[in-house]
């Protein structure tokens, strides 16, 4: 690895209009990248989505936006991981228009114990999170799309390591109970 470019080196030279160094990038988070796609297809039934589309689709999304400022690894896992979300979503829903049936596309999560969410339920729970709360329902975002730990939200964040805690007992409490409303209502 020595000689070889910093990952924070390769997104400015990325952000400065470098193709090679977006390349060299994704190469190099490539596992990150595809744990992060893994965890969540894992539990989805029926889908056409392979790792590689996911990953593939995610980077091209973040590719072609404008004005994007990308700090370091962890940001750049955490944008993928948001952007991976909204593919799963909108894949869903693509699933899911002009049927009469409605399958259920579940999301397994690794955190808190492995538990398993209906994925249209988690996004409208998410986006009523979000007029509360932005920050909160970014926090979901980053552990349950991202996988990211405690320390890596910290770091993204900027917040302490207990405040990010804290935050995520509230964000994790409000959108159980979310879900749980919504189950009732069903």
């Amino acid at each position: 690895m020595e000689g070889e470019p910093k990952t924070a080196q390769l997104l400015a030279e990325w952000r400065g209009g470098a193709v090679d160094a977006r390349n060299v990038l994704i190469a190099r988070l490539h596992p990150e990248l595809s744990v992060i796609a893994a965890a969540r297809l894992r539990a989805e039934r029926g889908t056409s989505l392979s790792t590689g589309d996911l990953i593939n689709e995610s980077v091209m999304r973040i590719a072609q936006a404008d004005g994007l400022s990308i700090g370091d690894r962890t940001h750049m896992l955490a944008l993928a991981s948001r952007v991976m979300r909204n593919i799963l979503v909108d894949h869903a829903r693509q699933k899911s228009a002009g049927k009469r049936q409605h399958h259920k596309v579940e999301l397994t999560t690794q955190v808190d114990g492995g538990q398993r969410f209906d994925l249209m339920s988690l996004d409208s729970a998410l986006i009523r999170l979000k007029v509360l709360d932005s920050q909160l329902a970014e926090l979901v975002e980053m552990r349950y799309f991202g996988g990211m730990t405690v320390e890596d939200v910290a770091a993204v964040t900027g917040l302490s390591e207990p405040t990010v805690k804290r935050r995520w007992q509230v964000a994790r409490s409000w959108l159980l109970d979310a879900l749980q409303n919504s189950i009732d209502q069903e």
